[in-house]
Formats: C-alpha cells, sequence, structure tokens
C-alpha cells in the first residue's frame, strides 16, 4: 500500500527524497521505495523519519482499516 502520508509531510517540509534520506541515515531510493509501498521499514527508521517530519508514527505509518 502506497504511504501518501510520507510524501504529503515530505513535501510540506520541502523536502526532496534524496534530502530526507540523508537526513535519516539512507538512500533516496529506500525512501521512494517506502513511499510506494515497495519496503517495510524498521521501527528505527519510522522513528527517525518522523522525528525529521515533526509528525507521530500515527500520523505517517498508521494504516486505516477499511
Amino acid at each position: 500500500m502506497k504511504n501518501l502520508k510520507l510524501k504529503i509531510a515530505r513535501i510540506e517540509k520541502d523536502l526532496s527524497q534524496e534530502k530526507l534520506g540523508d537526513l535519516v541515515g539512507v538512500t533516496r531510493q529506500t525512501i521512494g521505495m517506502i513511499e510506494s509501498g515497495n519496503y517495510n521499514p524498521t521501527l528505527k527508521l519510522c522513528i527517525s523519519i518522523c522525528k525529521v517530519l515533526n509528525k507521530t508514527l500515527n500520523d505517517i505509518f498508521w494504516e486505516e482499516s477499511e
């Protein structure tokens, strides 16, 4: 499932995938794969991303059940 919440939060902070990757210690490709739903990040990486974006884990990574 695509992570549009991550993409929107990243764009709101005016960060490219590459810049966000640099800030959390991963590659641009990793951020792109998380956004496209092709990579399941570790909890440590999720927390790092949330800190940089000033969001909670629920804001970015919680999936609403339908």
